[in-house]
This record gives structure tokens, sequence and C-alpha cells, in this order.
């Protein structure tokens, strides 16, 4: 049985990835489907750049809209319904095009994830609400580091979910998460995959993540921000501590001044971008392309969708 083709686009945000998928999907009659860990989320739509619905009524897009912030949004959750959206695209003889930054999120669509334990949502509270302040996140990392030192090498300080996990694996199983990655070896291939990966110059990126920056403020996300407050939703959530809106609540609890919100969001976003790139670069399967090599692309899909 020949397998699914799907062609994923990969690279740091502000990298022009978006723009191009939806270019490439509709020159090749395909549909999107999302690979952001934050546009998953409602109410969140000027922070996470999704796309407009002018946009999304020309291209279909998919896996974006599909939680509440207080929603628990998992990898795991993630390629179950992304798999969905890939099988239902395929019956109506469309092109699939995933496109995104989080590479944890593609790695399990495309490679898999090991059947760890199912969650124990009391301990899991626990660790959370441990890591709620900048201290607790700290010692939870501290305590990884001494469990499971590979696995904590992997994952950055301050993401507080991946932390949590690895640590209620290891309270769950008194086994490392990093030796249930090695057992499975992310060795699944349930498609075709042609990953292509935008690689920008980094003056030029720093610059169209600043611009973006100033861009997103401008079209209201402190008015956006306090919407989802209004509405309830904590800023301790994991989605309310996405990039954009953790600052932006900052100076909304008069913490920091409106200039300093904005310094930060553009040095942590330059930050991300510097991690998702190292990501993306230890993916030996990823064809690199400058941003402007559009033609090249287009030649390499015409050979890999016939």
């Amino acid at each position: 049985m020949n397998k699914i083709k799907i062609v994923a686009i990969v690279g740091p945000t502000a990298s022009g990835k978006s723009m191009l998928a939806m270019e490439l999907a509709e020159r090749f009659n395909g549909e999107i489907v999302s690979a952001d860990s934050m546009q998953v989320y409602r109410y969140m739509n000027i922070g996470t750049g999704k796309p407009t619905k002018e946009q999304s009524a020309k291209i279909p897009h998919h896996l974006i809209d599909v939680a509440n912030p207080d929603e628990e949004f998992s990898a795991a959750r993630y390629s179950n319904e992304a798999s969905e959206s890939i099988n239902l695209i395929h019956e109506r003889e469309k092109n699939i095009f995933i496109v995104g930054g989080t590479g944890l999120y593609i790695k399990a669509l495309t490679k898999g994830l090991f059947k760890g334990p199912a969650s124990d949502k009391r301990f899991r509270n626990e660790l959370t609400m441990l890591g709620a302040g900048s201290e607790g996140i700290r010692y939870l990392y501290e305590r990884l580091k001494e469990i499971d030192p590979e696995a904590a090498s992997k994952i950055h300080p301050n993401n507080t979910a991946r932390i949590v996990r690895a640590l209620e694996i290891y309270y769950l199983t008194n086994k490392p998460i990093s030796l249930f990655q090695k057992e499975h070896g992310f060795s699944e291939e349930p498609y075709n995959v042609l990953k292509i990966g935008l690689s920008v110059d980094r003056k030029f990126l720093y610059k169209c993540i600043e611009d973006r920056v100033d861009n997103m403020v401008e079209a209201g996300l402190v008015e956006e921000a306090r919407r989802l407050l209004a509405m309830g939703y904590s800023p301790g959530l994991k989605a309310m501590c996405g990039l954009g809106y953790k600052e932006i609540v900052m100076y909304i609890q008069n913490k920091c001044t409106m200039e300093d919100a904005v310094r930060e969001i553009k040095k942590n976003t330059r930050r991300y971008a510097k991690r998702q790139m190292t990501w993306f670069k230890k993916e030996t399967d990823v064809r690199w392309f400058v941003h402007d090599e559009n033609d090249r692309i287009i030649s390499l899909l015409e050979r890999f969708l016939i």
C-alpha cells in the first residue's frame, strides 16, 4: 500500500513559512495542516499569527482553533488530530501541506511517539503549581537534571509542560523518559514525507521578527490579552505563557512599561527562533532552501507530488 504523501514546511518563526505554504497549496491543489502549538487555541488570534478569514476561505486550514486556552494540548493529541485531517484531505484527493515551527509536533506526526503511561492528574497539577513561579520551574528543572540529565539537556529550562511530563513519567514508571525515547527511536514512518526548511539570514530574520511584533501590537495584541483575562483565563495557563501574551500580561498588571513588554517580546522571540533552528538543523531529512528560492521548491514538489 502506498503511503500518503505530505509536504512539511519548517523553519523559524517569521521566516515566511505560512505564506510559502499558501502559495504552494494554491498551486498544487492542497490544504494546510498547522503545526503550531499556539494556533490550536481559540481566541488567541493576533499573538499567534493565525491566517485571516480570507486566507482560510481561499486555502482550508486545519488544527487551528481546536482547543480552549485552558485545555491540555499535547504532541500526542496533535498527532492524532492531524492524522485525522490528513486522511480526510487525502480522501478529497487534495495534496497535504504541514506548516509550522513546533518541531516536536512534526516529529510526533511523521515519526511517532512512544506510548508513555497515562497522566496522573493530581501529581501533574502539583508539579504544575510548583513550577508556576520562576523559582519553582528552576527547582523542577534541577530535579529533572538529577534523574534524567539526557532529557534535561534537550528541554528548555522554562518549558514547564515538557519538564512536568518527564518528571511524571519517571514518577509513574521509575524509568527516565530518555530511555523510553531511545527504545522507541522515533522509527515509525506512517507517511511519505518531504521536509522543506526555510533558512533565513539572521539579520533579516531578526528584522522580520521586530516588524511582526510591532504589527501585532498595532493590530490589538493588548486588547486581545485583556479579553482573554476578562474571560477568566489565568495568566499561569500554558497558553497564556506563550510568546507575546506573557509579556503583555505583565504590562496589563502594571509590572512593566509597554516599551519594556515589546522589547521583551522581541528578545524572547529571537531566542525562540534560535532554538527552532537548532532543533530543525538536527533533523537530517530536511531539504534546506533560502527564503527566495521558490522556483527550486516548486520544481522539487512537481517531482515529489506526481
